[in-house]
């Protein structure tokens, strides 16, 4: 249905083909998940399976790519779309219309089809998806997984032979991402479809996949093979897999399921480091010890009788205390005596949407709060909230004893800084080292302090790149470093990992430990359940704007089977969060 023949592609002005010598067969029904490292091609290969690369984009490819025997270089994406329905990174950038109703018909509009034909299409499309409840809402009002399978059902009413997906769960909580698996699943399943898929988040997906694809790096061809194959050697692997390797697995265990029947003697040898651990030790007279408490308990959800709550591993060097991570910046914001934030009966009302209702919360200074929850919940307009974006419509809010939305912005980047979901809204200059430039002004901060921050997250991005030519995951990466340019106090990320490969995400968690370590408080809003339990001290759980939990990342998560991490499902009921965690214990 795909072939891809010896292609590569270069785009005007590289030096070097962004995707060089790909051969890739996919049969029909099949689906096929297309992975590697941030920057590697990804996108520039779904691309090119619609024409978009190098009608649209610009740039030279050679080789060949077929669709439906169609030839992508004599054929632009117009007259590929009965053939090809492609859906991005961020579906609210595909929609032209008003409604949900609507948004199906598009496509075959474009295409004139008669309006009979339209009809039906869409009532099937609706009972497809599970979209007939909605097909008079405005998009603008549905959830992110709503959205996503709107998206989906626009590409899919003019009854396309292959689907192509650019990270489809990326912005979804994970109950909204499994809706919109299942709905691939059906499709490949029951319909036939070709799916052709990129996604970071591989706890997600892998499982789902017939045959894997890998772009190791920039440049190199593509190793094709089963999913326990390609994950044996491939440097991106969900945890499951990372477990599967720690304890020596063959073949590794793509799904929670096979870990869990294979994890015995696994939690036979943690419960013994357990018990090793807690043996009093020796008196100078031969009388034991009392046991002192394990590091972390209480704090971090530890029970008597049970595992020890795991310590998190020491941060990398990049990370740590002693390794500065701002070149000629101000000294380090030691934690504050009160409350860096206060939220006191925070209500915020939208429209007809009451999107917070009497939220109470406080921030200390040094911590690290991850902010969970469905999409639609309230993550969004709380970090709005406390940024100054969003007006309360009840109750106060303070970010370091100041009201937000009544400081002027220049004093108030010095107290809080916000990353939003689409960093586009921060980047406006032309060139990487024009923008890191531009924030250094904006902070105060010294000559290089930006530029230095995007060597620790995006190493090898040029000066001269213009921020559209970065990918999702790399401009996020450079929102990041010009908030973190002016070192404020109290640093908000709005779903921080969007596009982030495991790599990228471990750089990330590196560079906001450290911060923490310095004394900044961090908030992250993320459906990321592998990043909180890596990362966060504490986990705010909200729903339909309350909220329903509050307390130490263990405590919250390992109760939950929507946000437990891949780690705490297979070792249950012991209470393990990461594969690190695990290595450092056997070590």
């Amino acid at each position: 249905m795909i072939r891809f023949e010896n292609v590569s592609v270069t785009y005007d002005g590289a030096a070097e083909p962004t995707v060089r010598g790909v051969d890739l067969d996919v049969p029909e029904g099949e689906l096929v998940l297309l992975v590697g490292p941030s920057g590697v091609g990804k996108s520039t290969v779904l691309g090119a399976v619609g024409g978009l690369v190098p009608h649209f984009t610009g740039g030279t490819l050679s080789g060949r790519v077929t669709v439906a025997g169609r030839d992508t270089r004599t054929h632009k994406p117009r007259e590929l779309a009965d053939v090809v329905g492609t859906v991005g990174q961020d579906p609210l950038s595909h929609f032209v219309t008003d409604t949900v109703e609507d948004e199906l018909a598009y496509g075959m509009e474009s295409l004139g089809l008669p309006a009979d034909v339209m009809r039906r299409r869409v009532e099937e499309t609706l009972d497809l998806l599970g979209l007939a409840g909605l097909r008079g809402r405005p998009i603008a009002t549905l959830s992110g997984g709503q959205q996503q399978r709107v998206a989906i059902g626009s590409v899919l009413t003019p009854h396309p032979k292959v689907l192509v997906l650019d990270e489809p769960t990326s912005a979804l909580d994970p109950a909204a991402a499994e809706e919109v698996l299942a709905v691939v699943q059906r499709l490949v399943h029951d319909l036939g479809t070709t799916v052709l898929m990129a996604e970071h988040r591989l706890e997600r997906v892998v499982q789902y996949a017939d045959r894997i694809a890998l772009l190791p790096g920039p440049g190199a061809p593509p190793v094709v093979g089963t999913p326990a194959e390609v994950m044996a050697v491939s440097p991106v692997y969900p945890p499951v897999v990372g477990l599967g390797r720690l304890a020596g697995w063959s073949p590794l265990p793509l799904t929670v399921r096979d870990a869990r029947r294979r994890a015995g003697g696994l939690r036979e040898s943690l419960e013994a480091r357990r018990r090793d651990t807690e043996r009093p030790a020796p008196r100078p007279g031969g009388a034991g010890a009392r046991p002192a408490e394990q590091p972390g308990e209480g704090a971090r959800g530890g029970r008597r009788g049970g595992p020890p709550a795991p310590a998190r591993p020491a941060a990398p060097a990049a990370a740590r205390p002693g390794r500065r991570l701002f070149r000629r910046a101000p000294a380090a914001a030691a934690p504050a005596p009160g409350p860096v934030a206060e939220v006191d009966g925070l209500a915020v009302r939208r429209a007809q949407v009451q999107a917070l209702r009497r939220v109470d919360l406080t921030l200390a200074g040094g911590e690290t709060v991850a902010l969970m929850g469905r999409n639609g919940a309230g993550k969004s307009t709380l970090l709005g909230a406390l940024v100054g974006l969003v007006r309360p419509t009840a109750g106060s809010v303070l970010t370091g004893g100041a009201v937000p939305h009544r400081t002027a912005p220049r004093e108030l980047v010095r107290r809080v800084g916000l990353v939003p979901q689409e960093p586009r809204d921060l980047l406006y200059a032309d060139t990487v080292a024009a923008e890191c430039a531009a924030a250094d002004r904006d902070a105060g901060a010294g000559p290089g302090t930006c530029r230095a921050l995007v060597a620790e997250l995006l190493p090898g991005v040029a000066d001269a790149t213009h921020p559209r030519d970065l990918s999702e995951g790399q401009r996020l990466a450079l929102a990041l470093a010009v908030v973190l340019a002016a070192r404020p106090p109290l640093l908000l990320l709005d779903e921080p990992t969007r596009g982030l490969d495991y790599a990228a995400k471990a750089r990330l968690v590196a560079i906001l430990r450290g911060l923490a370590a310095e004394g900044h408080t961090i908030v992250l809003a993320t459906h990321d359940v592998e990043l909180a339990a890596e990362l966060a001290d504490r986990v705010v759980l909200l729903a339909e704007g309350e909220v329903i939990a509050d307390g130490p990342t263990a405590e919250v998560v390992v109760s939950s089977p929507s946000f437990a991490p891949q780690v705490t499902k297979i070792l249950a009921p012991q209470e393990w969060l990461t594969v690190s965690q695990v290595r450092e214990v056997l070590a």
